[in-house]
């Protein structure tokens, strides 16, 4: 059994000059959502093991302070590969993950993260429509022995909240 979370980025700047997407920063109502989900995260009382996020500026800094209000910023990684990803390259992201880890924080993306909560949470011929708004939180259990056994419909999502439902 295995434990994964999704956490998409909080709320990004479009009033901030960027070379890039990938170089949006928070904006303002971000940079509050993002502590808040981490409290929540660390008042869920799940073992994190491990965070994952985008390195993009946006997930990095939602990242990095969910980590400190969870108080588990050591477990911090990243990975390039989860940046504008395909379901396909954020289950081979989850199927690289260490087999130590048993409960893993995903940090990254729309379209990518709505597509893999649908498809894990659905069933293997049937994706899930499930929307995730900027800084949603998604626990889902997943009955699989190993990361690298994780496909279509091995999951059971058993919460998910936003920023308004969290104080």
């Amino acid at each position: 059994m295995r434990t994964l979370v999704l956490l998409r980025h909080a709320k990004s700047s479009w009033d901030t000059p960027v070379e890039s997407d990938f170089d949006r920063p928070l904006a303002s109502r971000g940079l509050r959502d993002a502590p808040r989900m981490g409290k929540l995260l660390k008042a869920s009382n799940l073992n994190i093991d491990r965070i994952v996020s985008s390195t993009a500026a946006r997930a990095r800094q939602t990242a990095e302070l969910a980590a400190e209000a969870a108080k588990c910023a050591r477990k911090l990684e990243f990975e390039d590969a989860i940046y504008e990803a395909s379901l396909a390259e954020l289950l081979g992201v989850l199927r690289r993950l260490n087999d130590e880890d048993l409960t893993v924080v995903l940090v990254g993306h729309n379209p990518g993260f709505e597509e893999l909560l649908g498809a894990l949470c659905g069933s293997k011929g049937s994706h899930a429509r499930i929307r995730v708004p900027t800084a949603t939180l998604a626990c889902i259990e997943l009955d699989i022995p190993s990361w690298q056994n994780v496909t279509a419909g091995t999951g059971t999502l058993l919460w998910m909240a936003v920023p308004k439902m969290v104080g």
